[in-house]
This record gives structure tokens, sequence and C-alpha cells, in this order.
């Protein structure tokens, strides 16, 4: 399975001035796989520590944490001679063992010729309990769910997905067909690797189903496990209500819904703990489409979305039937599944913050607001080929952007400063504003 953050650890391998790396995501997006695939592609030797469960390891980093006392007790631990330059040190579930994650920084300051990659589920949440962190002494990269190319990808449709990535319009429009397709499968499918990985070998949706149901279910677990036992009705309250919240015209995120009388105050904390999981992207509102966006973000109105889309459609139960009637998928449940597509594919875009717009009214709303090129630019998502976006049109005439783009099932065309860009297609925005 290719993944694309890869070639970001291999420029990482090569810089100068690198430090410890830590890579974040959410549980079961692949981080360890994706450590491991990388030791194994650029390196002569990989040692993998794992701190969950260990309490020799745990010893090792209880009282001095310097290179010069951690590295000869590691070599014991592994019973051989630790090369720096040749070899990758994996630290995973690092949070288990706070200390070594404060470690890193005497790494970064005394030791940077050894190669150090760590992760760790639930790392953002432990970070929250009085952990001392190394600051500015170590590197993040960010990993998601497999993105639509790297679905493709996985699926033998390797082309394809180099159509997309190129910004090939021309030709991805003559294979409209395939994509769409293709699209339907990953709406249902999604991108976590080991459900994507079962459907490349297998093709069975009812497999993949069982695979996700077993996912929700550990993250259920995990919930349980580590996060205060106070908040755990409210996480899974917030955690249940997504489908819905999404399935509103106006999917800002309400908390009445939740249940009748309930206050931002009181779901606060359970909010932050699943956005810190790695398990849902809040996506504030702001109040004017100006540079830079985020200093007219409004922290109080958000869209809430779970990290993947397959998970999604799992939770509400989206028959594999669906998949065979035409483009039933496309409008059943049509605006959840879409904008969390979408939400989904930029969210992993490298420098993209992403935002949505309404007036102050709530009678027109932008579905998504970024700044690619310094400009910001308003998306409209359609879920089908309808063009009509009378919220786009308002937003046009009052600020007057250089560009605005139009997601839906149309082929990709500019229209003076409007670019119609395809669904399947929603990774090459970056290359779609540029050819304008």
């Amino acid at each position: 399975m290719y993944r694309e953050l890869i070639g970001e650890l291999a420029a990482w391998k090569d810089r100068a001035d690198r430090k410890p790396l830590i890579i974040r995501g959410a549980r079961q997006v692949g981080k360890t796989w994706l450590m491991k695939e990388f030791g194994d592609k650029y390196y002569a030797k990989t040692y993998y520590i794992n701190f969950e469960n260990s309490e020799t390891l745990k010893g090792i980093f209880e009282r001095d944490i310097n290179p010069s006392t951690v590295i000869p007790n590691l070599e014991l631990y592994l019973g051989e001679k630790i090369d720096a330059e040749a070899s990758l040190l994996i630290f995973d579930e690092i949070q288990e063992v706070p200390r070594a994650l404060t470690s890193l920084k005497y790494f970064c300051e005394d030791a940077p010729e050894y190669n150090i990659i760590c992760a760790g589920s639930l790392l953002g949440v432990a970070l929250h309990q009085g952990t001392s962190f190394p600051v500015g002494k170590v590197e993040f990269l960010s990993l998601y769910p497999l993105s639509f190319t790297e679905f493709l990808m996985a699926t033998g449709k390797e082309q394809f997905a180099g159509l997309i990535k190129d910004g090939n319009f021309d030709t991805v429009s003559r294979f409209r067909d395939i994509y769409i397709a293709a699209l339907k499968s990953y709406y249902y499918i999604g991108g976590m690797p080991e459900v994507v990985a079962d459907f490349a070998k297998n093709a069975d949706y009812e497999r993949a189903r069982e695979i996700q149901t077993r996912i929700i279910d550990a993250y259920g677990q995990d919930l349980s496990k580590h996060a205060p036992s106070q908040i755990i009705p409210r996480i899974r309250m917030i955690w249940d209500s997504i489908p819905a919240q999404l399935s509103k015209e106006n999917k800002k995120y309400i908390y009445g819904l939740i249940k009748e009388g309930a206050r931002a105050k009181d779901f606060e904390l359970a909010l932050l703990w699943l956005c810190d999981c790695g398990l849902t992207y809040r996506i504030n509102r702001v109040t004017a489409p100006r540079i830079p966006l985020k200093a007219y973000e409004d922290f109080k109105a958000f869209k809430l979305f779970v990290l993947d889309v397959g998970l999604l459609s799992c939770m509400v139960s989206l028959d594999s039937a669906t998949l065979l009637n035409g483009n039933t998928l496309f409008s059943e449940f049509k605006g959840a599944l879409t904008e969390q597509f979408v939400a989904q594919q930029i969210m992993r875009m490298k420098g993209l913050d992403l935002f949505y717009w309404t007036n102050d009214k709530g009678s027109a709303e932008i579905d998504f607001l970024t700044s690619v090129a310094v400009d910001p630019i308003p998306i409209e998502v359609k879920a089908e080929e309808n063009l009509r976006a009378k919220s786009l049109k308002t937003f046009r005439e009052k600020f007057e952007p250089k560009t605005s783009v139009r997601v839906s099932m149309s082929d990709f065309r500019i229209d003076g400063d409007l670019i119609n860009l395809p669904l399947y297609a929603i990774e090459a925005l970056p290359k779609a504003v540029a050819k304008k």
C-alpha cells in the first residue's frame, strides 16, 4: 500500500537540521505501518520500540533521559549496537512513557545524528495531562486515512490516480465513468488502511463493513479506557450525533440536537477530546473572507466531521446495494457524505486551512473557504450535477473573490473567475487554481 507521506519522511531524513519527528493521527490510520515501511525502504536497520505494556522500557527512562545514558540502555535491551547514521529508531505509543517524550529535547540538542520517529494514539490528549513537552525540539507530520487517489492506487488504478495528481483534467473527463464508480466505492469503503487493504484483496463490501464496525467499537473502548469518566457519556453523545448534524441543510453544529437544553459549556471538554484524538475534524466559521482567514474565525459556530467517509457511511448503515443503483449514493444522504468527502480530502492538503462562511442572517452559506496562493477561495459543493448555487452567487456579488470553485459531478471547466471542479478530482484543487 502506498502512502504519500513516505515522500515527506524521505525529505525529513535528508535534512541537515532534522529534529525528532512525531507522526500524529487517530488510531488505526496506519502510523505504525508507515514508520516500519519507511524504515525498511530507507535504512539499513530499523529498531521498533513499543512503549505499551513494557516495564523494562519504562525503567530505561525513569532516571537520566540524556542520550548518553538512554542509548546504551536501549542497546542492552535490543541486544546490539545502534548505528546512529544508518538506523531508524521508532518510538511507538510514546504517550505511555511521558519521560521518553521529554527525552526528545535532549536528542535534538545533544545527539541530532540519531534518526527518531515517534507516534502515539491519543497523543494529543496525553499532552494535556501535565507532560513536559519538548516545545521547538521536534517536528510534526499528520497522517490521515487514505485519500481518494491513494485509494485508487491501492485498488489497482495507479494511472487514474496519476491523472488527478498531474491535473490532467482533459484526460480525467474522458474516464469520468471509471472515476464515478471508484468514488462510489470510496464513499462506502473510505480510507481506513485495514478496510482498504481487505477490499483491495477481496472486493467484498460486507467484509469491509464488518471491519469498519470493529474499528468504531475499538474507538469506543479507547474512550472508556483513556477519557475522564465524567465526560465519557458526553463524548459518546457528540460522536453519535454527528450523522444527524450533517444531514441538516444547515450543517452548523447545534448542541440542542444532542439533547434538549444542551449548552456549549457542558460539552466543550468532550468535544476537545474527540478532536485531539483525531476522531473528528472541527471546521470553524469565518465572519469575512479576508486574509488571513484565521483572524476572522468565529469559534462559536462550526461544522463537525468524522475522520473518514467510510466510517460515516457505516455509522448511518448505508446499504451496499445502494452502490448498484445508479447515482442514488450521491442523492441519498448526499449532503453529509459529499461534504464529509470534500472536507476529508482538503484537510490533508499541506498548507491549506479550512473554514466555512455564512452571512449574519444565516440565509447564505459557503460550504468551505480556504486560501490558495494567498487569495481566499470559496468552495461550493454539489452532490450531483445541479450547478445552481444561490449562495455562491450571493458571495461572489458581495465580496468579488478573484477565484471561486464549484465542486460537482460535472466535468472540469473554467468560466471566467469560476472553476468547475469534478468531485472526484478535489485533490487537484491547487492545480486547478493554478490553471486559472
